[in-house]
């Protein structure tokens, strides 16, 4: 799944712009947005691969904001002005669409995007197979188990890792994004910008929490509609 979000200031674009994303099976939508600056920190404590984002908007247009960016994922643009193709294609835009878009028009850029995702991640795909990986405690190197992990909690510039051999967590500073990348897609769901879970230790879904032995874990509110849909593909 590609997980994305939509920026439009104008409230009847971006709900057929939500529309169509919701139409399409391997995109993931998880918020969207009418201002680009509200989007900044969803971009920044979570894995967002694409955006779908107008140009011409108050306060910061579309191509400025891609520039405050320090690592930027795929845009696609969607814009009335064609006067705005030459630059967006020196940022690396995937692709460029005109409004008013048509839901063909719409795929055919989703499928480039799907591409490139395919293409990027296939280097990565080992990482599938790991079982371990190293963090740093204190001034130690502790070795901890995929298999073990319960949950993993962020707490601004550290985060916990729970695991099931232990009562008390592993704790070490690093963002919950960089460990996110660490650990097997298939294993693991983000289901709060704080909280990650393994889908295997899932004791049950309830309407805002997961229940993972006697911890109740939110549901962040991006990730309800599509939190049920996530974990049990994985299971």
């Amino acid at each position: 799944m590609i997980r994305c979000i939509a920026i439009d200031d104008e409230k009847l674009v971006l709900d057929l712009l939500v529309d169509n994303i919701r139409k399409v099976p391997f995109l993931d939508l998880a918020k969207a947005f009418r201002n680009p600056l509200e989007a900044s920190e969803i971009l920044a404590s979570e894995k967002i691969d694409l955006i779908f984002l107008d140009i011409q908007m108050p306060q910061i247009n579309g191509l400025q904001f891609i520039n405050t960016l320090a690592d930027p994922p795929m845009v696609i643009l969607v814009t009335a002005y064609q006067k705005y193709a030459l630059e967006g294609y020196d940022l690396n835009i995937i692709d460029y669409l005109l409004k008013p878009v048509s839901f063909e028009r719409f795929l055919k850029a989703c499928n480039k995007a799907q591409e490139l995702y395919e293409l990027k991640h296939k280097d990565i795909s080992p990482k599938e197979t790991i079982d371990h990986f190293f963090v740093n405690v204190e001034y130690a190197s502790v070795k901890v188990l995929i298999s073990e992990i319960l949950f993993i909690e962020a707490l601004k510039d550290y985060i916990k890792i729970y695991i099931s051999t232990s009562t008390r967590p592993v704790i070490t500073k690093v963002s919950i994004k960089s460990i996110e990348e660490k650990l097997p897609s298939k294993l693991f769901a983000r289901i709060h910008k704080s909280f990650i879970i393994s889908v295997e230790k899932v004791k049950s879904i309830k309407r805002d929490f997961v229940c993972i032995g006697e911890k109740d874990i939110p549901i962040g509110e991006v990730y309800k509609e599509n939190v049920d849909k996530i974990l049990r593909s994985k299971l």
